[in-house]
């Protein structure tokens, strides 16, 4: 796909790697929508997006809600004249050990119900409500050709104190595969990368003793920038034959 044809999506767009994603795209000629909750946020993005080549427009959206998606891709479609490309972007962190016991007391702490569904819903049901609605209009439209990214994680093998996290990136991996098989008829491509610990406000904000262990287990020994993650997103653009696969961009991460 060319990015000056592409009509995309980004959730998550108003901070970090969606952020980077949604600009760089707008950069290189694509019109995109970008949607995310922090409505700040996305205001100061279109503005720093006013004058390049491809067009920015912003939504607030909860992904995990069926009728702000569905707004979401009815409303893209009706501004661009068209809809053909979706970064799953969208997620959040809840951390926490599945039970822990206190050395005080004895007590055993529990992750929360909450911290699980709020990620779940947040991380997993969010690209599956968007990939369903993108598909269904893609399908509707008789585009022929369109493409999914859904922004996985290297916390898909499983990182302690990231029950849900892990869960809902693996889940999202598998759908990845499986959503690509069920929709290469239609001509859409789906496709996943999984960072590893990528230079965001999120790890910007760890202190420095908790980042260099955590680099301790890359091989490259530190984080990658959210350039890199965007080489990522536009080989899946454009390299037609690339669907069904996660491209894991982690810098050598074990976990």
């Amino acid at each position: 796909m060319n990015l000056n044809d592409l009509k995309i999506i980004v959730t998550g767009a108003a901070s970090g790697m969606g952020r980077h994603f949604a600009l760089r795209l707008a950069e290189l000629g694509a019109s995109v929508a970008a949607a995310d909750l922090n409505t700040e946020g996305l205001e100061s993005l279109k503005a720093e997006a006013a004058d390049f080549p491809g067009k920015v427009i912003t939504f607030e959206t909860n992904v995990a809600s069926e009728d702000d998606v569905v707004a979401l891709i009815n409303g893209t479609y009706e501004q661009f004249g068209g809809l053909n490309g979706l970064v799953n972007n969208a997620g959040i962190f809840r951390d926490g050990l599945l039970v822990k016991k206190d050395k005080t007391t004895g007590n055993v702490k529990r992750m929360s119900l909450k911290n699980w569904q709020m990620v779940i819903d947040v991380d997993l049901t969010g690209p599956f409500l968007c990939t369903r609605e993108f598909a269904a209009k893609v399908i509707e439209t008789d585009t022929k050709q369109a493409v999914v990214i859904n922004i996985s994680s290297v916390s898909r093998h499983g990182n302690p104190g990231q029950s849900n996290y892990s869960a809902a990136k693996a889940g999202l991996a598998a759908d990845t595969k499986l959503w690509a098989m069920e929709l290469a008829r239609y001509g859409i491509r789906v496709a996943a990368i999984a960072p590893g610990f990528v230079d965001t406000p999120i790890l910007q904000g760890m202190r420095p003793e908790v980042l260099d262990k955590m680099l301790k287990g890359v091989a490259m020994r530190r984080t990658g920038t959210p350039e890199e993650l965007f080489l990522g997103v536009k080989f899946i653009v454009e390299c037609d034959y690339f669907t069904g696969r996660c491209l894991d961009i982690d810098g050598g991460t074990f976990m």
